[in-house]
């Protein structure tokens, strides 16, 4: 009796046992599906209220500009190596995304060279964006049925996500091999340097881009600009006043305490005998007037030379707004874009003094040098190159469909901008038009000398070509 009690209650015990087990699962079941979905819920409001933010009010032409020329740039420094390496191999390329496809659409297909992007549609109100999204939700939502639609009934071969989103788990499921990326190990592992992806393998060069912000815009980065903002200003306003009132070494001096850093290669002696040297001939004939040949970075790049050579120069410039003109402590000629009459003013100038001009015509942020006009080599056989590399951390002093009178601005709100200088030294004669060389040959060949001092890459991209990618402009600025 005691066995057969023992026997019974030993199999009532395994009964419930296995039914309290069986009734876990359903629960635990009901709880990862209350996670994933609050964790849906949670992510989707939040990027409506920032899609809200960010679009509302936006002109639709706007977006488009922002699309082409200032986004790419965050995209490819952002851009993860490994994941880049298989999408490459792919034949046919399907992206999925929650955020508004206008912001994604272009670069995906232009630089990753992908087939098809499903994103959020955004509504519009006759050339505005209203900030509201179309549709009763995100892709978030329906990423698993837009592949499906995307693919029919044929099954992808790869799907890649990201492990940090537990849909994205659920969306892949139909993939015959899935890898989830997880890129805070990734980085761990592989090191921050090797993940991203290096610039000499982007898929496509990026040699212009748009926009005064010069870091990621993460929270806790923008957050501290926002606290930077009215400090900046007014050390931008003191650096201009030291600039503009102050004579050439009290300006260096007062620039360099306010935390702008110069780094000067090539003036190996002082900035008088620099310029006493460069103007002698061998046989210690005096010249009127020496042509500064710089590379083009900022409008500053004529005022950062005139400082540390200690002396006045005179710049000429295609398109300077007038603010710029008003504010520049140095003599400002704007030229016509008529080469017989730019050629007699540069001539004229040069006969007066010494002359600095930038052959690109234009400004370049990347290390890439635009083709070099020849006219300043008909002008003068005394050409003196200087390389000019600015370094920034915050803002970009330099835009092309924003306010060009805010330039100097920007710059100078930056807490510690850098500017390199590398002067290079007269050129000698034989490699002038003196010499016997062609104008071509002698801007060719400065060229390609400044790039190999700066370790830039030479390029035969123009202003025009500049502008119209950026800007859908010509980059005339109207006196």
């Amino acid at each position: 009796m005691k066995t057969s009690s023992l026997k019974s209650n030993f199999q009532q015990q395994q009964q419930q046992q296995k039914e309290a087990s069986q009734s876990s699962y359903p629960n635990l079941s009901k709880h990862i599906s209350y996670v994933v979905d609050r964790q849906f819920n949670n992510y989707e409001v939040q990027l409506r209220v920032m899609i809200f933010i960010t679009f509302c009010g936006l002109k639709i032409k706007d977006m488009g500009c922002v699309e082409r020329a200032v986004l790419p740039k965050f995209y490819l420094e952002e851009l993860n190596y490994h994941v880049y390496k298989v999408l490459s191999m792919a034949k046919f390329k399907a992206v999925f995304t929650s955020v508004p496809k206008v912001m994604v659409d272009r670069f995906l297909k232009d630089y990753l060279k992908v087939d098809h992007v499903v994103g959020t549609e955004l509504h519009t109100f006759g050339k505005y964006f209203t900030g509201f999204i179309c549709g009763p939700h995100l892709v978030v939502k329906h990423r698993a049925v837009a592949v499906r639609e995307c693919f029919c009934d044929e099954i992808p071969d790869v799907g890649i996500g990201n492990s940090a989103f537990l849909d994205h788990h659920l969306f892949l499921s139909p993939c015959k091999e899935i890898y989830m990326v997880n890129l805070q190990e990734d980085a761990k592992t592989c090191g921050t340097s090797s993940s991203k992806m290096p610039r000499d393998k982007y898929p496509k060069p990026l040699i212009f881009h748009d926009g005064r912000l010069a870091f990621l815009p993460t929270p806790t980065a923008t957050l501290c600009m926002f606290l930077w903002l009215p400090l900046g200003f007014l050390l931008a306003i003191f650096r201009l006043f030291v600039g503009i009132y102050l004579p050439y070494y009290m300006g260096r001096l007062l620039g360099q305490l306010s935390g702008i850093r110069l780094r000067i290669k090539g003036i190996e002696t002082s900035p008088k005998q620099f310029c006493e040297n460069s103007l002698s001939g061998g046989n210690g004939r005096v010249h009127k007037g020496v042509l500064y040949v710089c590379t083009h970075r900022t409008l500053l790049d004529p005022v950062m030379l005139a400082t540390c050579l200690g002396k006045k120069l005179t710049a000429v410039t295609y398109s300077l707004s007038k603010m710029s003109e008003v504010i520049a402590p140095l003599r400002t000629v704007r030229l016509t874009r008529d080469r017989v009459k730019d050629g007699e003013t540069m001539e004229k100038l040069l006969s007066e003094g010494d002359l600095v001009v930038c052959p690109e015509g234009t400004t370049c942020r990347e290390p890439y040098l635009l083709r070099f006009s020849s006219l300043f080599a008909e002008l003068a056989d005394e050409i003196v190159p200087v390389g000019l590399q600015p370094q920034v951390s915050m803002f970009y002093g330099t835009t092309a469909s924003g306010l060009k009178c805010l330039d100097p601005i920007f710059f100078l709100m930056n807490p510690f901008p850098l500017y390199y200088l590398d002067v290079l030294g007269k050129v000698p004669k034989e490699d002038t038009c003196g010499g016997g060389k062609s104008s071509f040959e002698v801007a060719n060949h400065l060229q390609r000398q400044l790039a190999r001092a700066l370790e830039f890459e030479c390029t035969t991209l123009t202003r025009k070509d500049k502008y119209l990618m950026l800007a859908g402009n010509d980059g005339r600025v109207v006196p």
